[in-house]
Parts: structure tokens; sequence; C-alpha cells
């Protein structure tokens, strides 16, 4: 296996440095406040739609839907470039949960069209509706339901957690418990926009990272027409499968961004070594100061050469179904211990909001979480195995 980078992709991620440390950088310390998780809607939108303009927001979805038709190993290289500049507002600049599926090119042309591409170019946002009070690992388990109602499609039910929920343009909402369903698999993706009858938004849900959070979503009678059935009429009761074949990219993207973010966080830690003294010499003198940087630094390195041999099987067609799950696995966990290291090797320093690691160390946290758990990886791992 070639393990350079293509000179192309290099050139592309060198292109991102430059665009956030041009404009993004300069509105992340003028307007946002170094101590307050919380940013406003307005701003993340002009970083998405700038990002779209200079074509590093979805460079890797098809030319034919306003892509650029990037390579995974690309699209990693980018994300964990904009994680590792340290900046905030850089979180927008390569698309995440609010914008554009891959779950969406299973869609009709139609559906691609006016959906998937607006989301490509930043114009719209979405919601991914999939998890519930009591089906989260067990995604299966949707109580959501869909009736057929003369022609149409009546939901009823209750998301929790659905990131962007508040601002979406329209949801893709994932439902189940109709016969018909029942029949061809079990479960139906929807695609409900915001102003639909029945369709509301409702609290917000906090989490350890401050700022509006996660929504709870409501359906109540919602009427969906028969058309934005994802796929169309003949793909009832395939939703579920729609969303499996793409859970590859999703704990893809969790691991490039883990990575990007434990190297912003070693950096942190290493040049505080180099440059904070205690009894008379600087800090990183001490074997247990090395031992946190050392071993942090061989932990980033074994998860950037899984996660590029990920991304580079999956441009080969490989499903990558146990390569992905070892990668998020491994990376959400050692981006977590990365930053428990950062702030030892910082002391009480790093305990205190005016420094970043503390903000990483909650923020980080939730990546073992999403995408499926670690235990769930694990699981799948297992399955992989014949277990």
């Amino acid at each position: 296996m070639d393990f350079q980078v293509a000179p192309e992709i290099e050139g592309l991620r060198k292109s991102l440095a430059d665009f956030i440390d041009r404009e993004i950088r300069p509105l992340d310390e003028s307007e946002l406040d170094p101590e307050n998780d919380e940013i406003p809607h307005e701003l993340w939108n002009k970083v998405r739609r700038r990002s779209a303009e200079l074509g590093f927001y979805a460079p890797d979805f098809p030319e034919e839907y306003g892509g650029a038709g990037l390579p995974q190993v690309g699209m990693v290289a980018l994300r964990e470039e904009a994680a590792s500049s340290g900046v905030r507002l850089a979180a927008g600049v390569c698309y995440g949960p609010e914008g554009p599926t891959g779950v969406l090119l299973d869609g009709t042309e139609e559906q691609k069209k006016q959906y998937l591409m607006p989301l490509i170019t930043a114009e719209k946002s979405m919601a991914f509706a999939l998890t519930e009070p009591e089906a989260g690992s067990d995604a299966q388990n949707i109580r959501t339901s869909a009736v057929k109602d003369n022609g149409d499609w009546v939901l009823n039910g209750r998301k929790h957690f659905i990131t962007n929920g508040k601002h979406a343009d329209f949801v893709l909402v994932f439902a189940a418990n109709d016969r018909e369903l029942k029949a061809n698999g079990g479960i139906t993706a929807f695609l409900v926009d915001k102003d639909t009858p029945g369709f509301s938004v409702g609290r917000s849900q906090k989490g350890m990272v401050e700022g509006e959070g996660q929504f709870e979503l409501t359906f109540e009678d919602c009427r969906v027409p028969e058309e934005n059935v994802l796929g169309g009429p003949e793909k009832v009761g395939f939703g579920f499968y729609s969303a499996m074949n793409f859970l590859g990219m999703g704990r893809l993207s969790i691991a490039a961004m883990c990575n990007g973010i434990a190297d912003y966080a070693l950096n942190l830690g290493l040049e505080y070594a180099k440059t904070r003294t205690a009894f008379d010499r600087p800090i990183g003198k001490n074997q247990y100061v090395q031992g946190h940087i050392v071993d942090s630094l061989v932990e980033l390195k074994a998860s950037r050469l899984m996660t590029y041999e990920c991304a580079w099987k999956y441009d080969q067609g490989d499903p990558v179904i146990q390569e992905s799950s070892i990668v998020k696995l491994y990376a959400s966990e050692m981006v977590n211990r990365v930053a428990y290291r950062m702030i030892q090797v910082y002391g009480g320093m790093g305990w205190m909001r005016e420094v970043p690691l503390e903000r990483i160390y909650r923020l980080v946290r939730i990546f073992t979480l999403v995408e499926g758990t670690s235990e769930i990886q694990k699981y799948i791992i297992a399955k992989t195995l014949g277990l």
C-alpha cells in the first residue's frame, strides 16, 4: 500500500488550512466567547455556505449532484485538518449531521434534486430522525408508526437527541409499525418538510457541551405524501437497510474528527510541557509528563493509519463493516484518553475554562456514544468474526 497521500489531496488540505486561517479563525476570535460553547446559528450558516462556495463543504458527493467526487481518503484529510486547527467554527467547514447524508443517494432523482442538492451547497440543512426514547442502540425497535391512509402516510411518534432538529428545513424520519412496512422489512424513511402539519419541535436537550444541544421532535397525525417515501413507493420497508449501507461513512467521519482533535490537544500539551517550568526546569523533562505525551503520540499515529486504511478500502468498494467499527471504536476512545492526559500535563490550569482543554474534554465524550456506542462497535466487530 502507498502511504503517501496524493498531491492533489495534500493541495486541497493546504487550501482548507489557508481558508480556515484567513476567514474562519478571525470570526472565531471576534464573534465567540472563549468561555461559552454557544455558537449563533446564523454564524454557523455563514461558515457552512462560505465553505460550500469554495468547494470544501461536501466534495465527496457525486459531481452530478453538486459535489466533486472526492474519495473518502480526501474527505478524511479535510475533516482531520479542520479539527486539528483548534478553531471552533471550523467544525462547520465540512458537513456534519445537518448536512448531506449518503442515505439520500437512495432517493429518487426528483428527491435528490429537491433535498440532496441544496444540502450539498449548504443552502438548506436537515435532521436525521432515527433515535427514540426507547430505541437508541436497538434502532430497529422504534415505535414511531406510519399508517397508509388514502394514498398518504400518517406518522405518529416522538424522536429525541436529534441534532439540528430546531433549524432543519426538512427531517429524514424513520418509522415502522404498519403491516405494509413490516412485510418488506420493517422500517421506512420519510422526507418531512418543516412546515408539514402535525410535525413540531419540542424541548431542547442540553448535554455536557453548552448550547442548544439536541431536540425532541413530535409527529401527531403528520400526513406525508407517498412521493416523500425515500426512494419512492417501491422502497417502503427498506429505510433501515438504506441507513445501514452508509453507516461506514459516518463512523469514518467521526474517526477523522477524533484524530484531528487529538492532534490539536497533543500539540497544546507538548508546547506547555516545553515552556512551563517547575523545580527550575521545563516539566517536559519529567518522565511522567513525557509518558503522557509519548503515549498519546503513539495512539494517535495508530489511529490515523487505521483511519486512512479504512477510507482507502471504502474507496475501493469495500463496505468496511468491520473496519469502520474498528476505527470509530479506537479513535473515539483514543481522543478521550489524549484529552485526559493533556489536562494532566497542564495540571490545575488544564481544568480551567480559560484553557481550551476543558472544553475539549467535555466535547470528545460524545464520540464514544454517537454513531453507535463503543459497546455496539465491539458487538459489530464480534459478529464479523463469526461470534
